[in-house]
């Protein structure tokens, strides 16, 4: 025990103080920065795919060479064959690209150039008291798009029958290099650079002042705005709080909460935390794609980019164990107990007819191992802080550790069930959460106004 708190005494102690660096604007774009006139309009945008392209995906779906997956085993091995050809039957036979085009379409979408590429965004605003609307960009994951937000923005926005009690403007933007927004053609582009371009975006439609809402990615590219553009942001909510890119701190106290959990977490915390073997199995097991992005992304996207049959297992492989680790025992994966088929296949088509699985898989080799993102990492989080533990998320992360790297923590809930794909899984939950969370902010801001 005194080894251990020695460590994190010590861990601390020699961290360099947190220092905020100075984000300067980039250049994304083809060529050198001022090659091509910098324009700050805002342009609509419809999804509208040709037909050869969706001609060529099904001729390339129809001469898919499948593997043969042991006929004893599930998803232990990853997609089983079995049901990858289910998937795709249906894929060919009854999913109608055509028909969630229109559903993509059915709230209205923009894009506008920042830094030299285009950013694709969904803009929905409500019908009623629309002065009263709380601005809220909400920010996806990988390998997840921003149509995992569709269930939620009537719950969040309203409809003309049902108006919420706290209406919000949902800005929802994709992430550059996936979906519609265009890829960076610069390497180097990170969080930090995605944090900054979306508080531009939030800017360039006229919001000084905003919430923000992610996860995965999102949850990391939200928390960095609530690091360096505190003055900016009203609050954070998260569905995934992960700890910082940071060497030190956070990381030391989870190291030894893995060993001597009684110094990290709470008695009640530590009944529902996995042992520490379990903790490395699954880190084991779970991670791999995060090794290949984060080193070498571009041989296995050229892949994945030339087999759409391919794509779909690699992705709804996530969609299958990130909902839930046991699923892996389940002949179909058990991804139709969380989500439907269209829902993921339409997540699937978006990456297929924007080309986008390299510059998605690119990000994970531009942030992990950046010293740019382990210092803004030891930032204090100190704008008001909401956070929705999904109890099958990969990373455990108990209030407690949260506590040690999100310093203004108002609202922490343990959910009933869950994933890594809360919104598109759980949409009514994480829009009362986020209603929940936004009460409590500007409830206290009030009681500190009555207060001055």
């Amino acid at each position: 025990m005194p080894v251990a708190l020695a460590v994190i005494i010590s861990s601390v102690y020699f961290c360099s103080p947190p220092v905020k660096p100075e984000l300067k604007d980039g250049w994304w774009g083809y060529g050198e920065k001022g090659s091509k006139p910098a324009s700050a309009t805002v342009d609509p945008f419809e999804v509208k795919v040709s037909s050869d392209v969706l001609a060529d995906l099904k001729a390339r779906v129809l001469k898919t060479r499948y593997i043969e997956s042991f006929p004893q085993t599930n998803f232990e091995y990853g997609f089983n064959s079995a049901y990858l050809k289910d998937v795709v039957r249906y894929w060919v036979e009854k999913y109608n690209w055509r028909d969630h085009e229109k559903i993509l379409n059915s709230y209205p979408q923009f894009t506008t150039t920042i830094e030299g590429i285009q950013v694709h965004f969904v803009h929905v605003k409500p019908a009623k008291n629309a002065d009263k609307a709380r601005p809220l960009l909400m920010v996806h994951g990988w390998p997840g798009s921003f149509w995992e937000f569709y269930k939620i923005i009537p719950l969040l926005v309203g409809t003309d029958k049902v108006v919420s009690d706290i209406p919000f403007e949902l800005i929802i933007p994709s992430i550059p290099g996936y979906g519609f927004s265009e890829a960076p053609h610069q390497p180097g582009f990170d969080a930090s650079d995605a944090a900054r371009i979306f508080d531009i975006l939030m800017r360039r439609l006229g919001h000084q002042r905003y919430y923000v809402q992610g996860g995965d990615w999102g949850a990391i590219i939200v928390k960095i705005m609530g690091q360096i553009y505190d003055s900016n942001i009203i609050g954070v909510h998260t569905n995934m709080a992960v700890p910082p890119f940071d060497s030190c701190g956070v990381f030391v106290r989870l190291l030894i909460g893995t060993v001597f959990p009684s110094l990290i977490y709470t008695p009640a915390e530590m009944k529902t935390l996995p042992s520490l073997s379990q903790q490395f199995i699954t880190l084991i097991r779970e991670t791999g794609y995060m090794h290949i992005q984060a080193t070498k992304p571009d041989t296995v996207a050229t892949g994945l980019n030339d087999s759409p049959v391919g794509l779909a297992a690699y992705i709804l492989e996530k969609f299958s164990t990130w909902s839930n680790p046991e699923n892996r025992f389940c002949k179909d994966g058990c991804i139709t107990k969380h989500f439907t088929l269209d829902d993921v296949l339409t997540n699937v088509m978006i990456y297929w007819v924007t080309e986008s699985i390299a510059p998605s898989q690119r990000f994970y080799k531009e942030n992990l191992a950046n010293k740019k993102l382990e210092q803004i990492g030891r930032l204090p989080l100190k704008v008001p802080t909401g956070v929705a533990w999904f109890p099958h998320e990969l990373v455990p992360t108990p209030e407690s550790l949260v506590r040690t790297h999100m310093e203004n923590v108002v609202q922490f809930t343990v959910m009933p069930d869950g994933g890594h794909f809360a919104a598109m899984e759980k949409p009514q939950l994480v829009a009362d959460d986020v209603i929940s969370f936004v009460k409590i902010v500007e409830g206290a801001a009030k009681e500190d106004a009555a207060n001055a």
